[in-house]
């Protein structure tokens, strides 16, 4: 098969890779789309060592059932893999699982490629009404998806809905349009690159400014950043509640005296459980989460230049989706 290699850093080759192996309970995929997360650049740029090069990155799939009795099959792939036995798989908080994978990070290699091996039981049939394009999205909707319904539990009932989202990248905007999609009318993004900006607000209808300003009771960091967390705190009211999706950098920012006065939940975030992935995508295929035309096809084998672009900030959609090119939608 061909695949988008992550080689060294900064780096990404198209070449030939040998064919994934399904073992017992997995089903072969033919990727026929495939988004680029904010992890497959901070690998790309050499900031994340639990993605050693060389490695197939990607994990944000869509694509057909290769044989077997699901052969043809359209589905969405959930890329994290769990024992399914241990106390979090039980509870239903598949996410905390001390044996969880993630395709794209060792031992498993991603979807940036013609085929991928998956467990059955990450695969969500889609309804032929919906491009796979599309149906590629459920995996970072649903980060979001799991973010702000953590967030909404923890509001305190007597709380407005109000939300404040850090970060108008494909995380800020899934997390809006899940917060509208759980009733919270009133969302503002926060977003200083002026092209991106422009495109939240005439492409998403989303209200979209520079700078943050004013209290709210929810405030989500979908960045990560020391300057983000800062705002975070600073922004979130009296018994607020702060949602940290972003991985930009591990330390610092938080006005811990200012959260401990002030009673404000700080709440860290990661991936989602099995049934916020199905609920997302269930919301996807509905359209409970808006037309979803806010990203840019590419050919998988013009991954590198999609990359780079992202990196140089000339990319003004939000999201770029790879397409190989033996795919057939």
């Amino acid at each position: 098969m061909k695949a988008l290699v992550y080689t060294d850093i900064e780096t990404l080759t198209y070449r030939e890779a040998p064919d994934p192996e399904p073992q017992a309970g997995e089903a072969l995929i033919r990727v026929e789309s495939v988004g680029i997360c904010g992890s497959d650049m901070h690998a790309y740029l050499g900031h994340d060592n639990r993605r050693p090069a060389p490695l197939i990155l990607g994990h944000e799939a869509a694509g057909r059932v290769v044989g077997g009795t699901r052969d043809g099959q359209r589905v969405t792939i959930n890329p994290l893999v769990t024992c399914g036995s241990c106390p979090a798989c039980v509870s239903g908080r598949e996410n905390l699982c001390p044996e969880r994978q993630i395709i794209s990070m060792p031992p498993r290699e991603g979807a940036f490629a013609d085929l991928l091996r998956m467990p059955e039981r990450n695969l969500i049939p889609v309804p032929d009404a919906v491009p796979l394009d599309k149906a590629a999205l459920a995996e970072p909707l649903a980060v979001s998806w799991h973010a702000v319904r953590l967030g909404l539990e923890a509001l305190h009932p007597a709380a407005e809905r109000r939300a404040l989202v850090l970060g108008g990248g494909a995380i800020g905007l899934a997390a809006a349009l899940a917060l509208r999609a759980m009733g919270v009318e009133d969302v503002t993004v926060v977003e200083p690159n002026d092209t991106r900006r422009a495109y939240l607000c005439d492409r998403c209808g989303l209200r979209a400014v520079k700078a943050a300003e004013g209290a709210h009771p929810i405030v989500i960091d979908a960045v990560g950043y020391a300057a983000t967390r800062a705002t975070a705190s600073a922004l979130a009211t009296p018994g607020g509640v702060i949602v940290h999706i972003g991985l930009g950098e591990d330390m610092g920012g938080l006005d811990i005296r200012r959260m401990t006065l002030q009673e404000i939940t700080f709440i860290g975030t990661y991936t989602y459980s099995a049934r916020d992935f199905r609920d997302t995508a269930e919301a996807l295929f509905d359209g409970r989460l808006g037309p979803l035309d806010w990203t840019e096809i590419r050919p998988l084998s013009d991954g590198d230049g999609a990359f780079r672009d992202i990196r140089s900030g000339t990319a003004a959609a939000p999201k770029i989706i790879l397409q190989p090119d033996t795919q057939g939608d």
